[in-house]
């Protein structure tokens, strides 16, 4: 319940990031980047009496539709919820909160903040196991059936929109739509891979059961116990491996600077992490 309630309230946090990057950066610069917010951008141009948010509501039924069949009821519930929720968010700002003009009034900085904004949300979204939607659901099928990166399959599922974007408002809008939709891959990408980074840590230490007791009963968490010899003095030697959450690994860092000052460590990044503790190799 705890997990389901979280998920519901972080999905419609990285929404509400999304709807307000797209409303109130791309569409008074015409920004069609991509997902089928960049398509209702174009049709909104060409046919002004159709809103955003209900153009995206449209299309969204039909590919959700598409995500059910290919993903399966978990995520399709999700992405039902999610679509309809970014659609109203947006339809709401268009009716309740309006803008008339560019923030900024520079198409550059639109873009640049917009789709950080934008990609942003869409990672955190990604993260609770649901889509916003559109494009973001074929993006979702080609990183679980082809192993495409989420940030590359939302590129090219996007590509084909900015050529639209491209024909609609000019070559120049087109070719910030196109940086745009390249923008909103990497800082996808690079945002779930921040939130999921974890630290392997590895101990050489005399103080082995001190330091095995405080990852076990303070932070919680299991480790692996090895004996290897050291090459230089040919003596045995207690090694520990354990994986943690960044502030976990400060806190077992402040920990052994205490009670063992002379001790080795390494740590490496582990950009995914799989099993007990940690995401379910289910999900």
């Amino acid at each position: 319940m705890k997990k389901s309630i979280r998920e519901f309230i972080m999905i419609n946090i990285g929404l509400l990031f999304v709807a307000a990057g797209v409303y109130y950066f791309l569409i008074p610069s015409n920004l069609a980047a991509g997902g089928i917010s960049g398509l209702a951008i174009v049709m909104n141009y060409l046919v002004p009496q159709i809103p955003v948010g209900l153009f995206m509501l449209i299309v969204n039924v039909i590919l959700f539709i598409v995500g059910i069949a290919f993903i399966g009821k978990g995520f399709g519930v999700k992405t039902i919820y999610s679509s309809i929720a970014l659609s109203s968010m947006i339809w709401i700002l268009e009716s309740y909160f309006p803008i008339t003009e560019p923030l900024a009034g520079d198409m550059f900085i639109e873009l640049i903040f917009g789709m950080l904004v934008i990609g942003a949300g869409m990672a955190i979204v990604f993260l609770n196991n649901a889509s916003t939607g559109g494009t973001d659901i074929i993006a979702k099928i080609l990183n679980k059936y082809l192993h495409v990166n989420i940030g590359m399959g939302v590129l090219i599922a996007d590509f084909f929109i900015t050529l639209a974007a491209t024909f609609a408002f000019g070559i120049r809008t087109g070719l910030y739509a196109l940086l745009g939709v390249i923008i909103n891959g990497f800082v996808i990408d690079n945002f779930i891979e921040g939130i999921e980074v974890n630290k392997q840590v590895t101990i050489i230490t005399t103080k082995v059961n001190e330091i095995n007791s405080f990852i076990i009963n303070v932070l919680g968490r299991g480790a692996t116990i090895y004996t290897a010899r050291g090459a230089y003095t040919n003596e045995p030697k207690d090694i520990i491996i354990v994986v943690l959450e960044r502030r976990e690994f400060i806190k077992l860092r402040n920990f052994i600077k205490e009670i063992d000052p002379k001790a080795f460590i390494t740590v490496n990044k582990v950009h995914e992490t799989l099993g007990e503790g940690f995401k379910s190799l289910i999900s």
